[in-house]
């Protein structure tokens, strides 16, 4: 008899697939320390949890994203939380409103127009949607 459990470096890369909507590059197991520990750790135990959903586990990480002025990362995170429809552009603004005065208006505001480079595109593009297998416009 054989176990068809997934291994945790296979499960974690189903989180990371889905909660980038599909736009991430997966590299295979063993490839790299760093990918390898994050896919196991990170995926397979952090963002699996039941605790909170996948929406607010990417408010959070938005949150520490702006504290930080990370605009790539930001731009990342925003692609995918409208492809997997968790936020509306409005909502997506809204973020960089109420995160301003908490992370930094400085920090934030660097991330108003990436923003809107995001929501442009995505419009552009006829507003995809991910379905958990792939992207649909």
């Amino acid at each position: 008899m054989t176990d068809d459990t997934p291994a945790p470096y296979d499960r974690g890369l189903e989180v990371l697939r889905d909660v980038y909507a599909g736009d991430v590059v997966t590299l295979p197991d063993g490839t790299m320390a760093f990918n390898d520990v994050m896919v196991r750790s990170l995926f397979d135990q952090v963002w699996r949890r039941e605790v909170l959903d996948v929406r607010s586990r990417r408010l959070l990480l938005m949150g520490v994203i702006a504290a930080n002025g990370q605009v790539d990362t930001w731009k990342i995170q925003a692609r995918a939380a409208l492809k997997r429809g968790e936020l509306t552009p409005d909502e997506l603004r809204e973020t960089l409103v109420m995160l301003a005065p908490y992370a930094g208006y400085p920090n934030v505001a660097g991330l108003v127009v990436p923003c809107e480079e995001v929501i442009g595109t995505w419009v552009a593009d006829g507003s995809p949607t991910w379905d958990g297998d792939e992207v649909s416009g």
